[in-house]
């Protein structure tokens, strides 16, 4: 049976820190950046711990 592999895409999008935390980039930063006010997109930048309830699905996608 071949290995199973990793999801690449997942892989791009989020990073595991030492402590085995997932962090990713805050959404909302990708359009619409004109009408967004400027301490929004302050807000955005960034990345933030990844939501409890994402992390079991995103742990699977990583190692596989």
């Amino acid at each position: 049976m071949p290995k199973m592999k990793s999801h690449t895409g997942m892989g791009k999008r989020v990073k595991v820190t030492g402590r085995g935390r997932i962090v990713a980039q805050q959404v909302g930063m990708r359009h619409n950046l004109e009408k967004k006010p400027s301490t929004r997109t302050r807000r955005l930048t960034g990345t933030v711990e990844v939501a409890k309830a994402d992390y079991k699905r995103i742990k699977k996608l990583l190692a596989r």
